[in-house]
């Protein structure tokens, strides 16, 4: 073998070496800080898990539901580029989970009845919008619920018909947006409720969902599983565990594999 042929071969090798030389601890750190950066840009912007921790959404939504929540598709506050984006507004019938206007702001999912300008009424059970009745397909109702008067015909006439379950802040101001026996949604405000009716602490008892509050629409159950006990009922430490652990034994049989990528409407 000539010189020329082996400063070749030995250029080669050189060559080989630094294309199997492994990942330099800078280069591991660099990795993981695009990933948590692309893991928190989506969880921020675009999506966000979701658990259905009670049945005022039911059939719809089920206790143990864990949504996807599509927090870019109300995200227009009317910029320049708002049009180009897919960005649409809030529809009557959408689905939302929000920031509740009280209590340390915990998230929940109603469904939109009212949009700005909407007036709502219910009269026996059924809601009038504008005047027309409602076609309300998801709803459920519970025969051996006891009769509601505030429940059933909202909103209330006067003073006398207000609850004691009430939020006291919407207790205060209720009567100021009802105008002939209709509650007229403010600018910026929506008016929601559980699909299950019956059994939902909603607009009707805490008052309108600020535009601001509404985080996105659920688009997708990814899992589904039920719990041993409702999530509720058990607020301890120990109980909590012993629920988690329980759960984890029974997976198998406690998922709901029918509602597996379920679609959300």
């Amino acid at each position: 073998m000539n010189d020329a042929a082996q400063v070749a071969d030995v250029r080669d090798t050189a060559g080989n070496r630094e294309e199997a030389r492994p990942a330099t601890l800078r280069e591991y750190i660099e990795s993981l800080l695009v990933t948590v950066i692309l893991a928190l840009f989506g969880t921020t912007f675009v999506v966000q898990a979701f658990k259905i921790p009670s049945q005022s959404m039911e059939p719809t939504l089920l206790v143990g539901d864990h949504l996807l929540v599509n927090k870019f598709i109300f995200g227009g506050r009317g910029h320049w580029y708002d049009h180009v984006l897919p960005y649409r507004d809030i529809h009557r019938g959408d689905i939302i989970v929000f920031k509740f206007p009280y209590q340390d702001h915990p998230h929940y999912v109603k469904r939109v009845i009212g949009i700005p300008g909407d007036r709502v009424k219910i009269v026996d059970q059924q809601v009038y919008l504008n005047s027309k009745r409602l076609n309300e397909p998801y709803v459920a109702r519970d025969p051996a619920a006891p009769y509601d008067p505030f429940r059933d015909n909202f909103p209330p006439r006067n003073e006398q018909f207000l609850q004691a379950n009430m939020q006291p802040e919407w207790a205060e101001q209720i009567l100021s947006n009802v105008h002939d026996g209709e509650i007229v949604v403010p600018p910026d405000k929506y008016f929601a409720m559980g699909d299950n009716r019956d059994h939902s602490w909603d607009s009707r008892y805490w008052g309108f969902v600020d535009r601001d509050a509404i985080m996105g629409r659920p688009v997708v159950i990814y899992w589904s599983v039920q719990g041993a006990r409702d999530d509720e009922a058990t607020p301890s430490l120990n109980n909590w565990l012993l629920n988690v652990l329980d759960t984890l034994l029974h997976l198998p049989s406690r998922t709901r594999w029918s509602r597996m990528l379920h679609e959300v409407h």
